[in-house]
């Protein structure tokens, strides 16, 4: 891996939509850094990797989800800029590798390498947005990851967080706003962030 072409964040998410505008939002409120982009580009697999494009959209067909859905979308896009959030709509992540030790960066938890036409991207948390479990589960498979019965779990043990997915049918907006949040709160955790500057004593 170039290092010029190589940059390390706390957290990347694959999809520049609700679920992933909604997660970066969450990390930046407990200021954990993030790198938002697309998925779904074809890229030919080396390796223990795999192709983000087999991650399928899901779309809401009910009208009045689809209304809410475009006004919390709004509201996000909004925060995202004030905030100067990082979401490159534009950079597609085309695959995705999980780093054995030998391959991480000396005195660096990072295991993910996210891959975009750009570069790579190295992360200790990676979160996927907009695929169906059965499509989760073969690409866990896929990188060595034994799943058992709780998908969640395996996921998490490894890094590696879901939103906007629900169980048999695609979440409502109001669903995926809870799953970011859950995900926000468990990154957070996990990540030391720098102390606040103390007053001093006299």
């Amino acid at each position: 891996m170039p290092d010029s072409a190589t940059e390390r964040t706390t957290t990347v998410v694959i999809g520049a939509g609700l679920s992933g505008l909604a997660v970066a939002s969450e990390l930046s409120r407990y200021g954990v850094g993030s790198i938002v982009v697309d998925g779904f580009g074809p890229l030919a697999q080396a390796g223990p990797s795999v192709h983000t494009g087999m991650l399928q959209r899901c779309e809401v067909a009910d009208p009045a989800s689809m209304l809410e859905r475009n006004q919390i979308l709004r509201h996000l896009r909004n925060y995202a800029a004030s905030h100067h959030l990082d979401v490159r709509n534009t950079t597609k992540a085309v695959r995705l590798d999980l780093l054995t030790a030998a391959e991480t960066p000396p005195a660096s938890p990072r295991q993910w390498a996210v891959h975009t036409a750009n570069g790579i991207l190295l992360a200790d948390h990676v979160v996927v947005t907009r695929c169906a479990q059965s499509q989760l589960r073969k690409m866990l498979a896929e990188l060595g990851i034994a799943v058992g019965q709780n998908l969640v779990a395996a996921m998490r043990a490894v890094g590696m967080h879901l939103v906007g997915v629900g169980e048999l049918i695609t979440p409502t907006p109001k669903e995926v706003l809870r799953q970011a949040k859950a995900v926000g709160q468990a990154i957070s955790s996990k990540v030391a962030l720098p102390a606040a500057p103390g007053l001093a004593i006299a």
